[in-house]
């Protein structure tokens, strides 16, 4: 048999910022186009608006997933959607 193999583990400390840090569900370009304020042709602003569907099907699958095994995160995945903050106008 062979040795037995050796795992080495670096800590990292910086690490680069992640992609969900600086965006919701649009691209910054995906805004623009959405919004009107790029000037694109017909074509190119109905491929991004398929692509933005795809990416709500996707986020209800998420919330699906958060409600049934982080039953907090799915609450505020649902307020932030709905912009229910019955909780805070109770205070």
């Amino acid at each position: 048999m062979g040795e037995p193999h050796t795992v080495r583990c670096m800590a990292i400390t910086d690490f680069p910022p992640m992609a969900d840090e600086r965006r919701g569900l649009l691209t910054t370009r995906e805004r623009e186009i959405i919004s009107g304020d790029a000037d694109v042709n017909d074509e190119y602003y109905y491929s991004v608006v398929s692509r933005v569907r795809r990416k709500i099907d996707n986020l209800a699958q998420d919330a699906a997933l958060l409600q049934e095994h982080h039953p907090d995160l799915g609450e505020e995945l649902r307020e932030a959607v709905s912009g229910d903050n019955s909780e805070e106008d109770d205070e």
